[in-house]
C-alpha cells in the first residue's frame, strides 16, 4: 500500500498538526510551560507512532515488491517490526 493512501497514517499526521496549531496558540497566549509541555508530549508520542506505522508499511511494501505477495503468517511476523520501529 502506499504511503499515500494509508488514511489511518494519514489521520494521525493530521491530528498531530491540528494539536500542534493548538500548542502555538497556548505558547502565543502565554499559557503555563507546564501545561504545555505536557500538549508537546502528546504530539511527540502521536508522531513517533506515525513515524514506526510508516516505517513498518515501507518494510512491508519493499519486501513485497521484491518477494511477492507475504503470506498472512509472515504479516503478523513482520508486524513485530513494526513495534520495534517505534524505538528508532
Amino acid at each position: 500500500m502506499s504511503h499515500a493512501n494509508n488514511s489511518e497514517l494519514i489521520n494521525r499526521l493530521k491530528r498531530a498538526q491540528g494539536h500542534m496549531a493548538t500548542i502555538v496558540r497556548m505558547v502565543e497566549e502565554g499559557r503555563e510551560g507546564l501545561v504545555i509541555a505536557q500538549q508537546m508530549l502528546a504530539v511527540i508520542k502521536a508522531v513517533e507512532k506515525a513515524k514506526a506505522m510508516l516505517i513498518a508499511d515501507h518494510i512491508e511494501h519493499h519486501l513485497e515488491a521484491v518477494v511477492g505477495p507475504l503470506p498472512r503468517e509472515t504479516r503478523e511476523r513482520l508486524s513485530t517490526l513494526g513495534e520495534i520501529a517505534r524505538y528508532l
